[in-house]
């Protein structure tokens, strides 16, 4: 049986490894002149492979879109598999505190190394610089067709990834699928007219942002750029809020508390206290709750408290500016910027067309999908590349059953 592969990705090298383990022959089809590039670049080069939770409900809290859907999937091919088949080629790994898990090496090589070496021993074809422009079903298989050449296949696994123009999946379109909009995920914030980027550097490990006017907030790190913010909770609160922002065009008003802890009595309580206790010294040049200083004297400017000012001669109206700014900072976002050059896309083809057992096609027997050409993301952290394992495992598996 020949089984085709349309993508040379994570999800498309997994498909295809597996596909091959029970001696199909395999061709993929890789559009651009290198394959895997993804793997490459992600982690800062470092390749976050996986996510180190191995509790299926906390592991589907990362996942935005498809959760659901691959509950079913990670029966199959969990992280833990993850890690167990990667290790069993030889790739020692090693899970961070924050629960993501690198290769020892912390070179994302050794796992492109790793998919290349094995779909070069079970003799997958690989063909760069082929684009597959249209897919026809044949009796019992189908009729791949692009820049000028032809190939036929008995089975057919799609994992072409995500993209934010709708057009790229039109040749699934055409074939019966459904396709939901997509729209970008995963994203850092822009934030042009604020002063904040003067900070460009300057990290809190326990902020927590939110949307104005929303329910949607998330806690983390939060990191201020030179365009704005970043940080796990900025990008996690842009996957979650990826449909709402689309909506509002990028532009709305988060809230930051600097330090999840804080509460407004409880920060009135402590600055009157201080107060008290320190009535001479000076405001701007005194950083309190382990912040750093340049954050906080900005906060303080922010305050219109000045620059002379000691704690004794403080009003209470610019006490109460100073809580405001420290638990509930506004700040106008307007615009996003792609986090490093990792691309997430939220949206992709209708799971309610695929089989979660399988990943085959509800509409067209003997065509299956992978990957992130399907209604799933996740946020960062290992959670894609890990949709991506299974789906690809799955897929995979499942493409060579008569």
């Amino acid at each position: 049986m020949k089984i085709g592969v349309v993508g040379g990705g994570a999800a498309g090298f997994f498909a295809a490894i597996h596909a091959a383990y029970t001696g199909n022959k395999v061709k993929l089809f890789e559009k651009s002149p290198k394959v895997l590039s993804k793997v490459l670049v992600s982690g800062g080069g470092r390749c976050n492979l996986t996510q180190g939770t191995i509790f299926s409900n906390e592991l589907l809290k990362g996942y935005p879109r498809g959760s659901r859907f691959l509950k079913k999937v990670f029966r199959y091919f969990s992280t833990s598999d993850t890690m167990a088949w990667f290790e069993s080629k030889g790739v020692l790994l090693k899970t961070e505190a924050d629960l993501r898990v690198f290769p020892q090496s912390d070179d994302s090589r050794t796992i492109v190394n790793v998919l290349l070496d094995e779909a070069r021993k079970y003799q997958v074809e690989v063909e760069t610089r082929q684009a597959i422009q249209k897919v026809l079903p044949l009796d019992g298989g189908f009729l791949l067709q692009g820049n000028g050449f032809e190939e036929k296949v008995d089975r057919l696994i799609i994992c072409s990834g995500g993209s934010n123009k709708k057009e790229s999946y039109s040749f699934l379109e055409k074939l019966g699928h459904s396709i939901v909009d997509p729209i970008p995920s995963l994203f850092t914030f822009n934030t042009p007219d604020s002063g904040l980027k003067l900070l460009k550097g300057i990290s809190v490990p326990h902020g927590k942002i939110r949307f104005e006017g929303t329910k949607l907030q998330y806690s983390g790190p939060i990191l201020i750029t030179h365009w704005g913010i970043s940080g796990p909770a900025v990008l996690k609160l842009s996957a979650f809020g990826a449909d709402w922002l689309y909506d509002h065009q990028y532009k709305a008003t988060v809230l930051i508390n600097w330090d999840e802890s804080f509460t407004e009595p409880g920060l009135k309580a402590a600055l009157n206290a201080f107060k008290q206790a320190h009535p001479k010294k000076n405001i701007l040049k005194n950083a309190l709750f382990d912040l750093p200083a340049r954050l906080w004297q900005y906060l303080v400017a922010h305050a219109a408290i000045e620059d002379h000012l000691i704690w004794g001669e403080i009003s209470k109206k610019k006490i109460n500016k100073l809580i405001e700014n420290l638990f509930n900072f506004s700040l106008i976002i307007s615009g996003k910027t792609t986090f490093k050059e990792e691309f997430v896309t939220a949206g992709g083809v209708d799971l309610q067309q695929i089989d979660a057992n399988t990943m085959e096609s509800k509409l067209i027997p003997g065509l299956f999908f992978a990957g992130e050409v399907i209604d799933v993301d996740g946020i960062t952290g290992g959670y894609n590349f890990q949709a991506a394992w299974s789906t690809g495992f799955l897929a995979g598996k499942s493409s060579t059953k008569l």
